[in-house]
């Protein structure tokens, strides 16, 4: 089954461009040429990604909304197309996850699309679900029995017996059926139904838990889908907390991502998400440090780069994050009302303790040569202190 694309332009080059580099990766195009006939589309059916030319920045945000507010898009990745003097940042105050200058090459046009169908693939997996009933224990301050309804990757749909809990963070225990052992993983409750009803997502799951979870759906359907390949990429910049990554097909800002790098034998793994992406040039990343394993993998992953930056990184989507680690910003106006990233990000994010973590927060929406330049006198800055 394609992946399948809102595409909203009355610009014939570039519909014609973005069909023909769609069509290549396998990608269903729903063209309209209107911003109402376009929300229209999002309340009737169900798109991997909504492309939209931002030539009208109000038409533009008001799609990016709908979005949003339509249950079956709410996790929709959103990619705007401006002209060079709108930049990154009025691409992301329109409500983008990605922005992408006009005009539109084909072949520059396929390398950012590349990166964009791997995340579509992989956001589409957490999401598939296989509607199961399988006994579950919840553990919070008390001790609450429940089933499931259905199960994927990133959640479940679960109905309590008896009383329901109350608490929004809870253990889950469950047994996967032809599965060995329990599976044990955190959750928070991410919506109520009525009365005993419940949909969960799954918060800071081991790699031994996905790996478990994953074989066990992918067991499930008739014809599991395949991961694109991993992303190349090469080290320029390194800190405890992060680095940045060279590529012509750098993922979307609010990416989850694995990143994985082979010494010898041994193969290194760290969780990141993208902080900065740069089309078509490369991606700033932070390190996810929230667990214990998280943070163990994050030193080991640095230690190997600092050992030899020649390395080739490879990346892969690991999902899309509605809001990103340490700054809270979220990615779209929600349909409750509440601020959209720009009203967000225009606030003075509070320092950490990691000079390039902090660029990648605070100078995300800065034109490339900008950033290039900044991350540049940092980096003389950090050698000079070193000496």
């Amino acid at each position: 089954m394609n992946l399948k694309s809102l595409l909203l332009s009355s610009d014939e080059r570039t519909v014609r461009v973005l069909r023909r580099v769609l069509s290549d990766l396998e990608i269903d195009v729903e063209h309209c040429s209107s911003a109402d006939e376009a929300i229209r589309q999002i309340t009737r059916q169900r798109f991997e990604a909504i492309i939209v030319d931002g030539t009208n920045a109000e038409e533009t945000s008001s799609v990016f909304r709908g979005a949003k507010a339509a249950p079956v898009n709410k996790r929709a990745l959103g990619i705007v197309l401006v002209e060079s003097d709108v930049g990154l940042k009025g691409g992301f105050e329109m409500g983008a996850h990605f922005v992408l200058h006009k005009p539109l090459a084909v072949e520059r046009a396929k390398a950012s699309f590349r990166a964009v169908r791997a995340l579509m693939k992989r956001e589409r997996r957490l999401q598939m679900r296989v509607a199961v009933e399988i006994p579950v224990e919840c553990f919070g301050s008390g001790r609450y029995k429940a089933r499931t309804i259905d199960l994927c990757e990133g959640g479940m749909a679960i109905q309590f017996i008896g009383r329901a809990a109350k608490e929004n963070v809870l253990r889950f225990s469950l047994d996967l059926p032809g599965m060995d052992g329990k599976l044990e993983l955190h959750g928070e409750l991410a919506w109520e139904g009525n009365g005993d009803h419940a949909g969960v997502r799954f918060k800071d799951a081991t790699d031994e838990d996905r790996s478990i979870l994953r074989q066990w759906l992918n067991n499930q359907l008739p014809e599991p889908e395949r991961d694109d390949p991993p992303v190349l990429c090469r080290l320029t910049d390194l800190s405890s907390g992060g680095c940045y990554l060279t590529t012509n097909s750098p993922f979307p800002r609010g990416t989850r991502v694995i990143l994985s790098i082979k010494t010898g034998d041994l193969e290194v793994r760290a969780g990141g998400a993208v902080l900065v992406a740069h089309p078509e040039f490369g991606m700033g990343i932070q390190f996810l440090r929230a667990t214990s394993q998280q943070r163990d993998q994050a030193q080991r992953m640095t230690a190997a780069l600092r050992a030899d930056k020649s390395h080739e990184v490879q990346v892969e989507p690991d999902g899309l994050e509605t809001s990103l680690p340490g700054d809270g910003v979220e990615m779209f106006q929600s349909s409750e009302g509440e601020g959209s990233a720009s009203e967000h990000s225009a606030a003075e994010i509070a320092p950490t303790d990691d000079a390039l973590v902090d660029l990648f927060r605070n100078q995300f929406q800065v034109p490339v040569e900008t950033f290039m330049q900044q991350i540049k006198k940092q980096r003389h800055s950090v050698a000079a202190h070193s000496r």
